[in-house]
């Protein structure tokens, strides 16, 4: 049953909170970093990066694992991509290199999270690029950085009022420490209170000053492999180009759904991929 204290995203909603107007330069449109992608799962952060550039963002760098690093820099020929040091097992080493943290304290906003694999080392990797990113600098944890952070709630603690948490429900239920509820619209809540962040989850948006919105464009089709990515992509991308972590947030969500919309007609509603999201994100936003 939906939450009466929630609004609904609607176009008409969106288009009264209007989105910063491009400039005429790529810097204008802000620097976004992401930072994540183990030897098995690159992809997470081409999903997620690729996503940030159809969302406007002006200039995407890239931080992976350094055996794929020569092979994404070729997929995604937008991006300075960084390769970042991996365990015998191929996840992404905490101690990350001093040329991430430099990008880290020039970025206008970082993503961290996707394609991660192993929880202690995201702790440190997250640890240490959050203490090299300038102050105020908008933030997206994702994936194991959630879980990162469900460890070590005090990570995002000097941040509070520039974070965005895109869990799923097994990422809500670990920040959470119990099983989720039914009304994931008051879960939701209580997450962003608890950790100072906006956050968004399965169609449920809640700033930690109260406010509280609802998507109701979501659809079975995007449940599929590198959805959740795309859509921190989306989000990272609109705080690049000026949005707050609400707007961006309320935004994201809504793109992100409504081009799920878009695609489902045209593969029999649930067979599109992560990639063919991507594709419809300017189009979605452009409409609106």
């Amino acid at each position: 049953m939906p939450n009466p204290s929630e609004e609904v995203i609607t176009p008409r909603l969106l288009g009264d909170w209007a989105l910063p107007h491009p400039g005429g330069g790529k810097e204008s449109r802000g620097t976004v970093l992401v930072a994540g992608g183990s030897r098995y799962t690159p992809g997470a952060v081409l999903l997620a990066g690729v996503a940030a550039l159809r969302a406007g963002a002006g200039r995407l760098q890239l931080a992976v694992a350094e055996t794929t690093a020569p092979a994404l820099s070729i997929a995604v020929p937008e991006a300075k991509v960084v390769g970042l040091p991996e365990t015998d097992q191929g996840s992404v080493a905490g101690d990350v290199p001093d040329a991430l943290l430099e990008l880290a304290g020039q970025a206008d906003v970082i993503a961290l999270g996707p394609g991660l694999d192993n929880i202690d080392e995201t702790a440190v990797l997250v640890r240490r690029v959050l203490s090299a990113a300038a102050s105020g600098t908008p933030l997206v944890l994702d994936a194991y950085a959630l879980g990162a952070l469900s460890k070590e709630p005090g990570l995002v603690a000097d941040h509070a009022g520039h974070v965005v948490l895109t869990p799923n429900r097994t990422e809500a239920a670990h920040l959470l420490g119990r099983e989720l509820a039914d009304d994931l619209a008051r879960e939701a809540a209580e997450l962003a209170e608890r950790y100072g962040a906006v956050v968004t989850l399965f169609g449920h948006v809640a700033a930690p000053d109260g406010r509280r919105w609802r998507d109701e464009n979501g659809d079975p089709g995007l449940g599929t492999s590198g959805s959740g990515d795309v859509r921190t992509g989306i989000v990272a991308g609109l705080l690049g180009r000026g949005a707050d972590p609400a707007q961006a947030t309320c935004w994201g969500t809504y793109v992100h759904a409504a081009a799920g919309r878009r695609l489902g007609p045209r593969h029999g509603g649930t067979g599109y991929l992560a990639r063919e999201l991507v594709d419809e994100v300017a189009a979605t936003i452009a409409t609106v």
